[in-house]
């Protein structure tokens, strides 16, 4: 009986086993808390790069939209700035049509027609004057449609009416004013 063990193995056995099992979770434990800090600190990485990608592009956004609204202002002054060219040019071109509307009027009238009022809207011309008869109106708009630059008479209104014992005629004429086309020039 000289070989008998009578010392308790298996607990040592059971002991060294548990050891062995508690050394293997403290392992795994570290190696999972290891990984998992890992991931976490590139995820954490990879939303840093993410907010900063999305703070450049909000950036240049802004940078762009500012640019947008300094184009719209500037394109908003450059249409200003047409507009009241065309309007000076138009002004400059139909100076010389406002003088020689005034010279054609003052042939046209012949003596005893008064003219009080006279209102222009594009080339439509309204006149609002007092006659000594209605003969001395129709001899003006006779005058009228001879003249090159002034056409189309109408006669929207006549009264006859005695002021301080003179019969006098209040008439309300409408006509165009047009350019005549020069010789040679085609109508277009």
């Amino acid at each position: 009986m000289a070989h008998i063990n009578l010392l308790p193995w298996r607990d040592e056995l059971r002991k060294e086993k548990q050891k062995e099992f508690g050394i293997l979770v403290l392992t795994f434990v570290a190696v999972a808390a290891l990984t998992v800090g890992t991931l976490d600190r590139y995820q954490n990485a990879r939303i840093d790069r993410q907010k900063a990608r999305n703070a450049y592009i909000e950036t240049e956004t802004k940078k762009l939209d500012d640019k947008i609204k300094e184009i719209e202002a500037l394109t908003k002054e450059r249409d200003r700035l047409i507009a009241r060219m065309k309007a000076i040019e138009g002004l400059q071109r139909n100076r010389p049509l406002v003088v020689r509307f005034f010279d054609e009027l003052v042939e046209s009238l012949p003596e005893g027609v008064n003219v009080s009022s006279i209102v222009q809207k594009e080339n439509q011309i309204t006149i609002i004057g007092e006659a000594q008869s209605n003969a001395r109106v129709s001899s003006f708009m006779r005058n009228l449609e001879g003249s090159d630059w002034l056409q189309n008479p109408k006669l929207d209104v006549i009264q006859a009416k005695d002021e301080k014992g003179v019969r006098v005629s209040t008439f309300t004429l409408r006509f165009s004013q047009v350019i005549p086309k020069a010789e040679g020039e085609e109508e277009s």
